[in-house]
């Protein structure tokens, strides 16, 4: 087997993901986890996200505890398995985004220490994926896309949304068109926000205090004209662009319609950028968190009515785990020493060889 163990905290800062793949004949994923972060420093992750100033030694430990997270992660996996650190290739580390800013000027960061998780697992660790592609003009973001291409291409018109804290749309070749990848906007970011701000609960499960609140049509038209909407891919974006404090004051509405109003601020600005640069009938592939969102989905589908959407289970990746298992290709790549970007998703200057290899 070529075992690769793959690692991903999103930007709803909920736990750290974990994939065990075998890539030695094609993609299997064999076993994943999710290693759910306290209630202290899930909110200390998002403060982060968000802040123009943080003290030095508060991100040192914050770099240190995220590696600890993957390193515990990677451990219940390889005891789940009955595994050895000398079975598994490499692990590849995304690491916790703290701050991205697209071109010009761009830059990604992420914390996770990666030479903490190779000295604690005895498995070589590749991380910091962004910034090669982001020296060579790219955006950095998001990656996945390529793997999208890698293992979900079919002979029809197909597209796949991720909907995590942020989502992301990957428009798959077919015909005349090519790959196209980008970021929509809000996906769970604000909702989860929300819920945890006012409603003390940590998402809106299944969409149902959403389903019961009222759209405030109002507050839409200034959201959905954020200038971020007008980008044309390439582009990305973060919570540093999308968070509760730019979208002014909420407090005259009830919880439940400001939490129908945002699940409809993540449906039409997903629907838009499908309309613009997608295709209008095929298969949408839905992953992500936001696949559970049952109102969310119904709302998508009342929006682009001629899409088959489904889950991303239905053509064989698990829509739960699909972005860990990313980062695990991203690291196979890498050991193979082959490109893991597409520079028409990222607008790099071509394709690059990413991340950093931190031997055990």
């Amino acid at each position: 087997m070529s075992l690769f163990i793959g690692l991903m905290s999103g930007t709803s800062a909920d736990g750290m993901d974990a994939a065990l793949v075998d890539f030695s004949d094609g993609v299997r994923l064999i076993d994943a986890i999710n290693l759910p972060y306290s209630d202290v420093f899930r909110q200390q992750l998002r403060d982060l996200a968000i802040v123009t100033s943080a003290r030095v030694r508060d991100l040192a430990l914050l770099d240190r505890h995220i590696a600890e997270q993957s390193v515990a992660a990677i451990n219940e996996l390889l005891q789940r398995n009955a595994l050895s650190c000398e079975d598994v290739t490499a692990v590849g580390s995304h690491g916790h985004t703290l701050r991205h800013k697209s071109q010009p000027d761009g830059f990604s960061w992420q914390v996770g220490d990666p030479s903490w998780i190779a000295e604690h697992t005895g498995i070589t660790c590749i991380a910091d994926f962004r910034r090669r592609d982001i020296a060579a003009g790219g955006q950095g973001a998001p990656l996945v896309p390529a793997f999208h291409q890698h293992c979900l291409t079919s002979d029809g018109q197909r597209m796949v949304l991720n909907i995590g804290g942020i989502a992301n749309l990957t428009v798959l070749p077919f015909g005349s068109q090519p790959l196209i990848g980008f970021d929509t906007g809000p996906g769970n970011a604000l909702m989860d926000e929300w819920c945890q701000q006012e409603l003390g609960c940590p998402c809106d499960m299944g969409g149902q205090l959403a389903a019961h609140g009222e759209v405030v049509e109002d507050l839409l038209p200034e959201w959905l004209a954020h200038p971020f909407f007008d980008i044309a891919p390439p582009r990305s974006t973060g919570r540093e662009l999308f968070n509760l404090q730019l979208l002014g004051d909420l407090s005259q509405h009830s919880p439940e319609d400001v939490l129908a109003t945002l699940a409809e601020f993540s449906a039409r600005s997903i629907s838009q950028a499908i309309t613009s640069y997608g295709y209008l009938t095929g298969e949408l592939l839905i992953c992500g968190g936001g696949l559970h969102n049952a109102h969310l989905l119904k709302r998508l589908q009342a929006l682009l009515p001629a899409l088959d959407i489904k889950s991303s289970a239905r053509a064989g990746i698990d829509p739960d785990w699909l972005e860990a298992m990313a980062f695990a290709w991203l690291a196979w790549r890498t050991s193979q020493h082959l490109s893991g970007n597409a520079p028409a998703v990222t607008g790099a200057q071509g394709e690059r060889i990413l991340g950093g290899i931190y031997p055990a």
